[in-house]
């Protein structure tokens, strides 16, 4: 039995990368630890993302006019990434090098097809006449000659495995409409070139394989949409010519009528396999899919369908497929169990499977899914029941009680009714605590308030959004539609509880929450219900934003306070505040910025989105981020007091990427010159205030030392000079 789980966006694709803009990625390639992805696009630059937060970790470009010809890998061993650009220039570096002009760098005699690392080994260079060395052995001497052994071959596939403890490498070239198969041993330099046997007007489009038991079992899948098997053993005598190796047909791509013209195929276990393609239905126009399919019934057991488009590329690693969406590298989720008969066919029942379905999109749902419950998901085989059949599943469905339907069956139900109901109903759904899965469930709830307020502008209930935010533990991924809408609506309490809440919110929503703060303005702002507990503790939001003094005194005794107090005898005086220390922003605006300067971010995916930022709004960002800074730096403190207050890193972070950002506008703004004076002043004395502690730093440790030999009674006073 094998199932397709939810999916999430992984990252945005540049130009040149989404549908039909250049056929995809480079390549995707497992990174130093699990749950790492190493990125190549067709390009010049390369991006290792930790997939379950959805986030960079590092980002690598080679220079303009230089382009990345082999997906960039990493040497499980060192810990380093080798990559190879304009096809003979080997890179090799670590996690903390940045700019690639500086690592090592090595050319080459021969050009590079491609690199392969594996986890107990290290990597292995497969260059494009045939010729195979470990990175250890070029690095020896990188202008080593390098044989050819292919004559007029084409490389189109490789692949390497470790058997025995030894590297065996394996590739597939074409010649003349002829293919061919080499396995090279490279603990032994033993060699071994097949011809593969032809089908019928038909030709290989891609391979896979996997290795076992010193059995290599090659997948092919053909262009007449179907994949065919070849067992290779690695046990050959050497003294044997070119052999022919028999194909047998694995898998028929069709069912019911309907073909599926894939595109790319993996493997994912003995028995099944997952292919990407297009799925065609005489008389309809056909709809690319990802699918799994069992190999041992011949059946298809899940399909979900793309609407957006692919690349024709899927990758597979740790049970998560990843495949480029539209504009977009989506990561989906799945599981396979132990083949048999009863799962092949969609009859298996699974205790496990919890009672809830994946998001539900109304507009896409056909009549077939109205009756499949997500417990018992029949094949798409079944599909080709009579009219008669489902009419009499249809029945089936009007008779099952309201308890035993599943989420999704609920929701379907609920499309048509009225707002009263449709929330009623959505509260008792998501009262059931003791359901599994309770996380998707909400999910679903979310989705489908979301799609109610797309079909009807009018509606928008902003009420039951922020009571199911505010109490669920939520994430951006699980409900990616719900920011947009709040942002359409320009919902800025809404967002600023996301911001809060949210783990994982991408780049480009988070600039787009910050350019809705800005642009709105104050007098909106103050009918607006909006936290304002991150600014409490600095700022009065009863009297006219006047700010407050934060009540942190050192040693017993503040100076600034008892003056305050002894100017305050009377009642009617006010302290007025000096130039530039009055917070730019009202209350409420300041408490929504401060959730943007919390929320989590890659500089350089934020970066590009802050350039457009206009420059009026980002000298009033900047204003509010130099008053913080001075609120925080008025006392000996890294983080102004209160939930939710943004820490003296973060405020300086964001002042960093505001002026990498627009440093040249500001530069050349009369509004701007006198900030920019200021800040400069300002971080200028701050330096050397921190310098001079610097220099007493010895003697406050050597401090610190004597005080704890000293055996000091219940009171003492020492008196002791610094020289």
């Amino acid at each position: 039995m094998a199932a397709l789980c939810e999916s999430f966006t992984l990252c945005g694709l540049g130009p040149g990368a989404g549908v039909g803009l250049g056929g995809g990625l480079l390549a995707l390639e497992p990174g130093p630890e699990p749950d790492h992805i190493l990125l190549t696009d067709r390009g010049r630059t390369a991006t290792l993302f930790k997939v379950s937060d959805q986030k960079p970790l590092g980002c690598w470009s080679v220079k303009h006019r230089q382009i990345i010809t082999c997906p960039v890998v990493c040497n499980f061993e060192t810990h380093e990434y080798v990559a190879v650009h304009d096809d003979k220039v080997l890179r090799i570096w670590k996690n903390q090098d940045i700019n690639l002009d500086k690592v090592f760098k090595a050319t080459l005699s021969a050009d590079v097809y491609r690199i392969h690392s594996l986890p107990n080994g290290g990597p292995v260079v497969l260059f494009k006449g045939g010729g195979v060395r470990t990175l250890d052995v070029l690095l020896e001497a990188p202008q080593q000659e390098i044989e050819n052994i292919l004559s007029d071959e084409v490389i189109k596939w490789s692949e390497a495995f470790m058997e025995d403890q030894q590297h065996v490498l394996m590739f597939a070239t074409e010649k003349d409409g002829d293919f061919f198969v080499y396995v090279q041993k490279l603990k032994t330099s033993s060699l071994h070139k097949y011809k593969l046997e032809q089908q019928e007007l038909s030709k290989p489009t891609s391979f896979t394989a996997y290795i076992k038991n010193q059995i290599i079992t090659l997948l092919c899948l053909y262009s007449n949409d179907s994949v065919y098997k070849v067992l290779i053993p690695l046990q050959q005598n050497t003294e044997d010519e070119q052999q022919t190796l028999h194909t047998s047909l694995l898998l028929n791509l069709s069912v019911s009528g309907s073909v599926l013209k894939a595109t790319s195929f993996v493997v994912l276990d003995k028995d099944h396999v997952a292919v990407l393609g297009s799925l065609a239905t005489s008389g309809e126009e056909s709809k690319e899919c990802l699918t799994i399919w069992n190999t041992k019934f011949q059946t298809l057991q899940t399909s979900k369908e793309l609407p957006l488009g692919t690349s024709g590329q899927l990758w597979c690693y740790e049970e998560k497929f990843f495949f480029t969406h539209g504009k977009v590298l989506t990561v989906m989720m799945y599981k396979c169990e132990t083949s048999s008969l009863a799962a092949a066919v969609g009859k298996l029942k699974d205790s496990r499977t919890p009672d809830v379905s994946s998001f539900v999109d109304w507009n896409t749902l056909g009549d077939e899914e109205l009756v499949a419950s997500p417990q018992s998901q029949p094949s798409v085989a079944l599909k080709s029941e009579s009219k008669m059949t489902l009419r009499s599943k249809r029945n089936t469905v009007a008779e099952v009680q309201p308890d035993t339907l599943s989420v999704g069956q609920h929701l379907i139900k609920l499309k048509d009714v009225s707002t009263t109901v449709f929330e009623e109903e959505l509260r008792q759904l998501m009262s059931k605590a003791q359901m599994p899965d309770f996380q998707a469930t909400i999910g679903c709830v979310i989705t489908a308030l979301v799609n109610r307020c797309k079909t009807n502008p009018k509606y928008y209930p902003q009420n039951l959004l922020l009571q199911i935010v505010q109490t669920r533990d939520l994430s951006y991924s699980l409900c990616p539609d719900l920011m947009a809408v709040a942002l359409e609506k320009k919902d800025v309490h809404l967002l600023q509880i996301c911001l809060q809440r949210f783990p994982d919110i991408p780049e480009e929503i988070t600039y787009a929450c910050l350019q809705v703060f800005l642009s709105i303005s104050e007098a909106c702002l103050q009918r607006t219900d909006v936290n304002l507990e991150s600014i409490s503790s600095y700022i009065d939001t009863e009297f006219n934003n006047k700010e407050v003094k934060t009540e942190i005194v050192e040693n017993g005794f503040n100076a600034e306070l008892e003056q305050d107090i002894c100017d305050s005898k009377s009642p009617k005086e006010t302290r007025v505040p000096a130039d530039g220390e009055s917070c730019p922003v009202g209350p409420q605006k300041a408490a929504l910025l401060n959730a943007v300067l919390h929320s989590a971010y890659s500089e350089t995916f934020i970066l590009p989105h802050l350039k457009n930022l206009p420059a009026q709004q980002a000298v009033l960002f900047l204003r509010y981020l130099y008053y913080l800074y001075v609120k925080c730096s008025e006392k000996i403190n890294t983080a102004l007091p209160g939930t939710h207050s943004p820490t003296i890193n973060e405020i300086m972070d964001w002042m960093c990427l505001l002026l990498d950002a627009h440093f040249t506008v500001m530069v050349m703004l009369p509004e701007a010159k006198e900030l920019l004076s200021k800040l400069h002043k300002f971080v200028r004395a701050q330096v050397r205030f921190y310098s001079e502690l610097n220099k007493i730093e010895g003697s406050l440790h050597e401090l610190q030392r004597l005080n704890h030999q000293n055996d000091c009674q219940t009171y003492s006073i020492e008196v002791l000079e610094l020289i």
